[in-house]
């Protein structure tokens, strides 16, 4: 994998910023841009001392934080056939703000907070069927993933899928992943 290619994704996983990085290595914010979205290609030596101060930070970090060690088991889902209304109350009861779509126990996409909002301020919202509003699926990622790895998924989307030998394990938000990396692991109630 390309070191320069991965740059930016490490450093967001991270939660560095730019200026950090580019004052570390003695560069300009607008040149480690520009390094970033590959505009220039930097020197060997520039992307060694770049490697450096990233692999320094990761070790900080996450130190052998893996998805297994975070992940909240129990994972709650709603069926794709359920009604808006139903899909609701299911989050507002748990204190979810999204959650999986299953369909005949199969994973097929997300319902947000936002998706739910937008259909049921829709005329006929309250006769929906999650299944017309349901957002993308979340990654999936195996319980030995890096927890470097789902910090930078996180960046990206709202929830992380665990699995363990190919069947779902569990849950992984950006809360749980930053509870764990502070030491502190979320354990919510199970709830059915």
């Amino acid at each position: 994998m390309d070191a320069v290619a991965e740059i930016r994704k490490r450093r967001l996983s991270l939660g560095i910023p730019l200026g950090e990085l580019a004052r570390a290595v003695g560069r300009s914010d607008a040149t480690l841009s520009r390094i970033e979205r590959g505009q220039i290609r930097p020197s060997y030596e520039l992307v060694q001392q770049i490697d450096s101060y990233l692999a320094t930070h990761e070790g900080v970090a996450a130190p052998h934080l893996k998805a297994r060690d975070v992940l909240v088991p129990n994972l709650v889902t709603v069926e794709a056939g359920a009604s808006v209304p139903d899909a609701a109350q299911t989050m507002e009861k748990g204190g979810f703000s999204q959650l999986p779509v299953s369909d005949s126990g199969r994973v097929t996409g997300s319902v947000s907070e936002t998706a739910l909002l937008r259909a049921l301020a829709r005329p006929n919202g309250r006769r929906l069927r999650v299944r017309e509003v349901q957002e993308a699926s979340y990654p999936q990622v195996d319980v030995d993933c890096p927890a470097d790895v789902l910090a930078g998924l996180l960046t990206r989307y709202p929830a992380v899928l665990v699995t363990e030998r190919g069947r779902l394990a569990g849950i992984v938000t950006k809360t749980d992943l930053i509870r764990g990396l502070r030491g502190t692991p979320l354990r919510r109630p199970s709830s059915g």
